[in-house]
C-alpha cells in the first residue's frame, strides 16, 4: 500500500520538476541559440570591408540587383569582346561594301551568311595581335569571374546579417533610408559586439571605417598635394585627375603590396618615424615608377578597352542627343575638392544633383559671341539641306537608295544638334553672382578669390576645372592610358616626400577603429577656423 503512494509521489515529482523546469530549460535553448547567432557576427575580422559591404548592400538595392549586376556585367564584357572579334576578324568587308569584281557582279542581295566568315575561316585568319588581345581578355574575365563569385558570397552572408542581426526583410529595405539601417547597425553593436575593442560604436565610427582612404583623399586635395597638373603648350596648366590615375593611385597608397597601409587600418610603423622620411620616400618613388612603367606597357590594351567602351556606350546617345557632348558632368577633381570629410557617397551625389541645374546656367551665362555666330549660321544652312532631304524622303523613300545619304543625314542631324547647344537662349538672364550663390548654396565652397569677381574668366576657368564639358571628360578618358604613366613617372614621384609627411603628420590612432586621417576627427580646434 505505501509502494503505490511513493512511486506516485516520485512520479508527481518528476512531473512537477519537469513543468517547473521546462520553461527554465527553454530559456537555455534560446539562450544558447542567441549566443550562437552573436557568435556569428561577432568580432569581425576586417571590418572595414564589412561596413562597406553592408553600405553597398543597402545603396545597390538588395542582394537580387547585386546578382543581376554583377552577371549582366561578365555578360557585357563578353559581348564587347566576342562582338568586336566578330566585326574586325570576321566580316567579308570587300564582297560587304563590293569592292571586288566578283562582288560587282552580285545582282542579288548579299546575305548576312555570306558576309559573315566560319569560326574556322576567322581562326584561320586571325592576327596575332587579336590572338593577344582574346588571351588577355579571357584572363581578365575569368579574374572578373572570380571576384564577382567572392563578392557574391560576401553579399549573401550581408544578406543573412540585414535579415538575422538587423531585422530587415529584403521587401522593405528600398523603402529605408541609410540613416534608419546606421542607427540599427550602432544596436547590433550592443547585442553582437562586431567591434571587440569598443561596446559601443558612434556614427562617427562608422563613418572613419567607410571613409578611411576617401578621407585621406580629400585631404591631399585640400593640402594641394594632389592633383598634379600637366603644363601645355597652348592650353597651359591642365588639371588631370582621370578614372585611370585615380585608380593607380589607391594602389600606391592604401591597396596595393607595397602601400604604406598594413591590413588596411594600419598605417606602418616606419611611416610614423621622422628619421625614416627620406629613406621612405625614395622607397615610394621607386615604387611609382614601377607602377608608371606597368602602366606604360599595358596602355595599348587600355587603350583599345576604353575606345570600345566608350563607342558602344555612347555613340548611340550622341546620335540621339548631340548635344549631349556640350553638357557637363562634375569632373573626378571636383567631387574630390567639394566633398565634406566623412561624407557617404549618396549625401555627395544629392548635394551635387541639387547644384547641377544652377552650375549649368552660371556656366552657361558665359557666352563666346564669335562662336554664337558661326553656330548660327552653321545650324541654319546645315538644317535647310535636312529639311529638303526629309522632304524628298517623304516624297519618294528611293531617294534613302542612293549612296551615302543615309550617312550625310545623319551627319547634318548631329552638325545641327551641336550647333543649336552652342546658341544660349534668348530669355537667359545674365548675373552671374547670383547664379554662382546659388552653386555654392549647395557645394559649399567658395575661395576667397571669388567674392565679387563671379563675372570674370579667371573664376569660371577655376569652376570648369570642377564641373567639366563632358566631351572633355571622354578625351581625358580616351587618352588616359598614355597620360596615366607620365603623371605617375615624373609629377607624382617628385610629391613621393609631400605624400611621406603627409601621412605621418595628419593620422591619428584611434580606439576601435584605427590609423584615421586627423581631418576626419572634425577637430575645429586642432585644424579649423575657431572664428
Amino acid at each position: 500500500m505505501e509502494y503505490r503512494p511513493v512511486n506516485n509521489e516520485e512520479n508527481d515529482t518528476f512531473e512537477g520538476q519537469d513543468q517547473t523546469l521546462s520553461p527554465y530549460m527553454q530559456f537555455e535553448t534560446q539562450d544558447e541559440s542567441t549566443h550562437e547567432k552573436q557568435s556569428k557576427w561577432s568580432h569581425q575580422k576586417d571590418l572595414d570591408d564589412f561596413f562597406v559591404r553592408i553600405y553597398q548592400y543597402h545603396q545597390k538595392h538588395g542582394f537580387f540587383c547585386i546578382v543581376l549586376s554583377e552577371i549582366f556585367g561578365l555578360i557585357q564584357f563578353i559581348f564587347i569582346v566576342s562582338f568586336t572579334t566578330l566585326i574586325v576578324q570576321c566580316v567579308d568587308y570587300p564582297l560587304l561594301f563590293r569592292s571586288t569584281p566578283f562582288a560587282r557582279n552580285i545582282t542579288n542581295k548579299i546575305q548576312i551568311n555570306q558576309v559573315i566568315q566560319s569560326p574556322k575561316q576567322c581562326l584561320h585568319h586571325m592576327h596575332l595581335i587579336t590572338s593577344l588581345c582574346l588571351i588577355l581578355s579571357i584572363i581578365y574575365w575569368l579574374y572578373r569571374l572570380c571576384r564577382a563569385l567572392y563578392n557574391l558570397l560576401s553579399y549573401f552572408n550581408i544578406r543573412a546579417f540585414y535579415t538575422q542581426a538587423l531585422d530587415i526583410k529584403p521587401n522593405d529595405l528600398p523603402n529605408m533610408t541609410w540613416h534608419e539601417v546606421q542607427q540599427r547597425l550602432l544596436i547590433a553593436q550592443r547585442t553582437h559586439h562586431l567591434c571587440i575593442h569598443k561596446s559601443t560604436l558612434t556614427e562617427l565610427d562608422i563613418h572613419n571605417r567607410l571613409l578611411r582612404f576617401k578621407n585621406y583623399e580629400v585631404a591631399l586635395v585640400n593640402k594641394a598635394i594632389l592633383p598634379p597638373k600637366l603644363h601645355l603648350p597652348i592650353i597651359g596648366d591642365i588639371i588631370s585627375f582621370t578614372s585611370g590615375f585615380k585608380f593607380n593611385l589607391r594602389l600606391i597608397l592604401f591597396w596595393g603590396p607595397y602601400s604604406p597601409f598594413d591590413q588596411r587600418w594600419h598605417l606602418r610603423q616606419e611611416y610614423k618615424i621622422h628619421s625614416q622620411r627620406e629613406a621612405l620616400a625614395r622607397q615610394l618613388s621607386r615604387f611609382i615608377l614601377l607602377y608608371g612603367v606597368a602602366n606604360l606597357l599595358l596602355s595599348p590594351f587600355i587603350f583599345i578597352w576604353q575606345v570600345l567602351n566608350l563607342f558602344y556606350g555612347y555613340t548611340e546617345l550622341v546620335r540621339r542627343e548631340p548635344g549631349v557632348l556640350g553638357s557637363r558632368r562634375w569632373s573626378n577633381y571636383g567631387r574630390l575638392y567639394l566633398r565634406h570629410f566623412n561624407e557617404l557617397d549618396h549625401s555627395l551625389n544629392q548635394r551635387l544633383n541639387c547644384g547641377y541645374k544652377p552650375a549649368m546656367s552660371y556656366m552657361s551665362s558665359f557666352v563666346n559671341y564669335s562662336i554664337v555666330e558661326i553656330a548660327k549660321f552653321v545650324s541654319f544652312t546645315s538644317g535647310a539641306i535636312l529639311a529638303v532631304l526629309i522632304i524628298l524622303t517623304i516624297y519618294d523613300e528611293d531617294v534613302l537608295n542612293v549612296e551615302h545619304m543615309l550617312t550625310l543625314m545623319t551627319s547634318l542631324g548631329v552638325v545641327l544638334g551641336i550647333c543649336r547647344s552652342l546658341i544660349p537662349d534668348e530669355n537667359a538672364v545674365f548675373d552671374p553672382e547670383q547664379m554662382l550663390q546659388l552653386v555654392l548654396a549647395q557645394v559649399h565652397y567658395q575661395p576667397d578669390s571669388w567674392k565679387d569677381h563671379a563675372h570674370t574668366d579667371y573664376v569660371q576657368a577655376e569652376f570648369g576645372q570642377m564641373f567639366q564639358l563632358k566631351y572633355v571628360y571622354f578625351l581625358e578618358e580616351l587618352l588616359s592610358p598614355f597620360i596615366t604613366p607620365i603623371i605617375l613617372c615624373f609629377q607624382l614621384r617628385r610629391k613621393s616626400l609631400q605624400i611621406i609627411d603627409f601621412l605621418r603628420n595628419y593620422t591619428v590612432d584611434v580606439q576601435g577603429v584605427g590609423d584615421v586621417c586627423s581631418f576626419a576627427q572634425l577637430d575645429i580646434g586642432k585644424h579649423g577656423n575657431m572664428k
